[in-house]
């Protein structure tokens, strides 16, 4: 089950740089995940400052 980014995301990318499989990507306001590209390895979630990433 992939992840999903929240409206608490402030686009730092912080979760892009951080994604091995590059499922990561700016959106028009916040980041998106594409949930058919995620692997859910968490590594997103350690990284957001603003816990705006939540298993769906």
């Amino acid at each position: 089950m992939a992840h999903k980014i929240t409206d608490e995301c402030i686009s730092c990318g912080a979760c892009a740089a951080e994604c091995p499989v590059e499922a990561i990507s700016e959106g028009d306001e916040i980041y998106v995940i594409d949930p058919d590209t995620c692997t859910d390895c968490g590594s997103c979630v350690e990284v957001c400052p603003t816990e705006a990433i939540l298993a769906e």
